[in-house]
């Protein structure tokens, strides 16, 4: 009788796992130049997931297991080429003389495998997806994540998360999405719709919508990390680096945001000691190749990151540079028009001017379909009408506030400035 397969050891199971997870865009970019379909990539690089599980507690973890997942995939890659009745037309694009064997262990050119990662960026953000199919897909195949972890992320079920990632694979095959990375206008329609995606992905986790929790770090971790893989990738875009720029200055203060029990802390009651010093001199760092890259004026996250650059630069909340802060949300609110811009200005004026300047500024949105239902909007204005004297006014405000907040710690926060027991 031949001996029965052993189950795999648990923490060989974890460093695999572990592995995977940090490869796994890697891989699939590098066989999805092969076989030009991120859902095909996707399963081949599954199946050198499986194969690591059997070999590696039995053999070993090899030495770099990196290039030996890519190694395994790409074989696969090839076969299943070889075998489609496409064979001979894809075999030219590929190249003519691939071994018969398993590639070798290494990669060929570290600057190839970078290229595929960045093609599958720009694939997995490809407009012809909506904004939830985008942001899916990217955290299943860049971020690494699994569905039952975006799903949780985002309070939604997991059925529809799958939905979403499924549907989206399909899009983009049906469409014959090309795997490349786009030049001339497209490259920058393109490259807006890769950095608002990561962006969404880091707002979702800094300030959650919905749930009981303030803060999802674990979303914040991996829009980061995509941003700091993309300024490696893209290192003359100055947008990519102010957008690293934005997240990491965020970053640092994530610490702070939120007291022992979780509940949301104001930014003027921050203990800023607990800002994270060495995420604001990255952010510094990255802001500082986002100016000498650019050659016009200042983007959107540039001016983003400015904002964010001057609260950093505060060591206490009395010491921060409001008029300057004014001034850049007024050049975003000229330049890339939107209600929540207008929103934070009138509380950067009211910090600069006063809470009357700044009340003018928030009435004149009151009308805004936009923020019909922002509870932002009621809290804003409830703070600053405690500032003026009107109580009255303020506890209606942030009660109007809490009843449209989504969020469990914002609304009882919400509650508790509005005098009501939470």
């Amino acid at each position: 009788m031949e001996p029965q397969p052993t189950a795999p050891r648990p923490t060989a199971v974890r460093a695999i796992e572990t592995v995977f997870r940090l490869e796994s865009p890697r891989v699939i970019a590098g066989v999805a130049r092969i076989v030009r379909d991120v859902g095909i990539a996707e399963e081949l690089a599954q199946d050198a997931l499986v194969a690591a599980l059997e070999r590696w507690p039995r053999d070993g973890v090899p030495g770099n297991p990196g290039a030996w997942l890519m190694a395994t995939a790409r074989h696969r890659a090839v076969d299943l080429v070889r075998r489609r009745e496409t064979y001979a037309r894809k075999l030219r694009e590929i190249g003519r003389d691939l071994p018969e064997t398993v590639p070798a262990a290494e990669p060929a050119d570290p600057e190839d495998i970078d290229d595929d990662l960045l093609r599958l960026v720009f694939t997995t953000c490809h407009p012809v997806l909506s904004a939830e199919a985008r942001t899916a897909l990217t955290l299943r195949l860049l971020g690494g994540l699994t569905t039952a972890e975006i799903a949780r992320a985002y309070l939604v079920p997991e059925p529809t998360v799958a939905q979403r990632i499924v549907r989206a694979k399909k899009t983009l095959a049906r469409r014959n999405v090309a795997f490349e990375v786009p030049y001339g206008p497209d490259r920058e329609a393109r490259l807006d719709s890769v950095l608002d995606v990561i962006y969404l992905i880091f707002n979702e986790g800094y300030a959650a919508t919905a749930g009981d929790d303030l803060l999802r770090p674990g979303l914040c971790e991996d829009a980061l990390r995509l941003a700091r893989v993309l300024s490696a990738l893209m290192p003359k875009e100055p947008e990519v680096h102010a957008l690293t720029a934005l997240l990491e200055f965020q970053a640092s203060r994530t610490a702070a945001r939120t007291g022992p029990d979780g509940a949301p802390v104001l930014l003027a009651d921050q203990n800023r000691r607990r800002w994270n010093r060495m995420l604001i001199a990255r952010g510094i760092r990255a802001l500082a190749r986002a100016d000498a890259t650019a050659a016009g004026a200042p983007g959107r996250y540039a001016l983003q990151a400015a904002i964010a650059a001057c609260h950093a630069h505060a060591y206490t909340y009395e010491e921060t540079d409001w008029r300057t802060i004014a001034t850049l949300y007024g050049l975003l609110a000229a330049r890339f028009p939107s209600p929540v811009v207008e929103l934070n200005r009138a509380v950067a004026v009211a910090m600069d001017q006063g809470p009357a300047a700044g009340l003018e500024l928030v009435d004149a949105l009151a009308a805004e379909p936009a923020l019909r239902d922002y509870h932002l909007l009621p809290s804003v204005r409830g703070d600053l009408l405690r500032r003026l004297g009107r109580t009255t006014e303020a506890r209606a405000e942030f009660a109007r506030a809490a009843g449209l907040a989504r969020n469990a710690r914002e609304r009882e926060l919400l509650r508790r400035r509005a005098g009501e027991s939470p």
